[in-house]
Parts: structure tokens; sequence; C-alpha cells
């Protein structure tokens, strides 16, 4: 690993403490390792490429240089199953971070449970990793965001874009889109300590792919289709069955039917 000069690192708010790496396998690896050592609430683990890269259930994560890739650092007091909401504010973070950087128009909606999409092609992706005390109290929540900004995998589960490719201005690159969600996330993290999970539900579900359309959602054990009603309190997936029950999921891979 070798550290950014500090001439060429971002300028991001004073709660966040930045660890600006040329290379990394992984930048969720180096944060957990961080936080099991003691890192701070608001670590932020940024990496120019990683080596090893990887998204939801293992899943490779295509790493080159010119994209964002970082891992944040987070201890709030709360059992996991709240924590993971951090999620969906981490998603709309990325969202109001594209807008503010990108051109005008472009159409974000946000697939669940942590994808972000660009005119329906996913630019973003979310990953959550938590270690608890004991089986309630979390210890550290690790919470890794990977940004398409200069180039995206021409195959992938799920079609992908990247920014420059949407239009984005040529001089836009990561230190400005990161820089970005720095303050967007900082914002969608107060108002959920002050006001719960109900703000970013609601705006969430503004912005929400396929809501109210059928849906097909791949489980360890089975597949499901259905019609994507909701997501609840909790930010599970209310999925309405084609006999008229309900399923609630907490975690899964949604594909349009």
């Amino acid at each position: 690993m070798t550290l950014w000069p500090a001439a060429e690192r971002p300028r991001l708010p004073p709660a966040y403490r930045l660890v600006a790496l040329d290379s990394v396998a992984s930048t969720n690896e180096e944060a957990a390792r961080l936080a099991g050592e003691g890192a701070e609430d608001g670590t932020l683990v940024w990496a120019r490429r990683q080596t090893a890269g990887r998204g939801r259930q293992g899943r490779d994560w295509d790493s080159p240089p010119g994209n964002l890739y970082f891992s944040l650092v987070l201890r709030p007091e709360c059992a996991v199953n709240r924590a993971a909401q951090l999620g969906f504010a981490a998603a709309l973070a990325v969202g109001d971070a594209i807008g503010s950087v990108g051109p005008a128009l472009l159409e974000v909606t946000y697939k669940w449970p942590n994808d972000v999409l660009l005119n329906d092609r996913k630019v973003a992706g979310i990953l959550l990793e938590s270690r608890t005390a004991n089986s309630e109290a979390l210890d550290w929540l690790v919470l890794g965001v990977g940004v398409n900004v200069s180039s995206h995998p021409k195959e992938a589960r799920y079609p992908a874009t990247d920014l420059k490719f949407e239009g984005a201005p040529p001089a836009i690159d990561a230190v400005d889109l990161l820089e970005a969600f720095s303050r967007h996330f900082m914002s969608w993290t107060n108002r959920w300590l002050d006001d719960g999970f109900a703000p970013l539900r609601r705006t969430w579900l503004t912005h929400a792919r396929a809501l109210g359309q059928e849906i097909e959602v791949r489980l360890p054990q089975e597949t499901l289709r259905g019609t994507f009603r909701d997501i609840d309190e909790h930010g599970a997936l209310a999925l309405e069955l084609q006999d008229g029950t309900r399923r609630v999921i907490t975690a899964g891979d949604v594909y349009d039917l």
C-alpha cells in the first residue's frame, strides 16, 4: 500500500479521517482491519484501485484506476438491523453527489437493496459488513462504496454504466465525487439520527427502481416472482406474490421481468 500525496487528497468535512491509498486489495478489508484495531467512527479508506475488490456475496468488483472505491468505518450505537439502514443513506448520498457533479437531467434511481442506477444501468454499489460485540450490540460497521466514474464492466450480472459514458463533464473525477458524497452522507446520517428511517425511506421510494412492477428475487434456496410493493420501516422489501400473499425479504438479488 502506498499513501497518496497530501496535495492530491480530497477535502472532506472534519468528521472524516481519511486514509488515502494508491492501491489496496480491498478497501472494505482494510477498513475492517482498522476497525478491529480501534479506528474511530468516520475513518474513510480510499484507494485509486483495488486488486481484489468485491461486492455483495463475495462477487468480484472490477476496480481499474479512474473510478471511486472507498470504505467508511461507522460505530452507530444501535442494533445491527437498524445500522443496516445506513446503506440507504449511502445510496441517497451517492445519488445526491451524482446530481451535484453530473450533467443535468440524469435519471438517478435506486435498486433494492443497495445499488444506484443511471438510466436503468448500474453505476454504483454498496457493501455493508459488520461485527457485533455480543448478540445485540454493534461493534463496528464498514460501509463500502464503488462508483463507476470513467469506466464500467462491459459484461456484468446487471447492465452497467459510468458517469463519463452518461455525459458527465470530462474534468469530473473520483475526488470531486468523494468530496460531494462526504457532505451528503453526513447530512443523511444526521437526518437518520434525528428523525429515524422514515425520511430516508420516503425519499428512496420516490426514486425506487421497479416499484409497483413485476420483479424476480433470487434467494439462496429459491427464486420468487411478484410485484415490488414497498420497503418496510426497517428497509426490507415487501413482495406481493402471484397468489396475493406477501413476503418480506431482508436480503436477495432483484431482477426485472
